[in-house]
């Protein structure tokens, strides 16, 4: 069974930098697509950054710039550092993993993390 797990978040002052790290772990299986996505409370849950399998990244545009995705394949681990942080930037982030077994794909959430940035 395929366990998603984030930590990093917690509080910090606007301007200021965190960084998330979500591992998978659980019995063999190919990664295709890892992910951070938010949700602000009273919000929609909305896809902040993603890295493909081969190391190819997006981000939404009001990350740009500020935030940086990268993935340990060895490690069945995606990060995301978080600089010049803002307070619209609060919010629960969560970690999903798009897994391919064989020509099937199944995507798997962690429980999510919480982000705050206030002064």
């Amino acid at each position: 069974q395929v366990q998603v797990v984030e930590s990093g978040g917690g509080s910090v002052q606007p301007g200021g930098s965190l960084r998330l790290s979500c591992a998978a772990s659980g019995s063999i299986f190919n990664i295709n697509v890892m992910g951070w996505y938010r949700q602000a409370p009273g919000k929609q849950r909305e896809l902040v950054a993603a890295i493909i399998s081969g190391a190819s990244t997006n981000y939404t545009d009001s990350v740009k710039g500020r935030f940086t995705i990268s993935r340990d394949n060895a490690k069945n681990t995606v990060y995301l550092q978080m600089n010049s942080l803002k307070p619209e930037d609060t919010a629960v982030y969560y970690c999903n993993v798009k897994i391919y077994h064989g020509r099937v794909y199944e995507y798997y959430w962690g429980q999510g993390t919480q982000v705050t940035v206030s002064s």
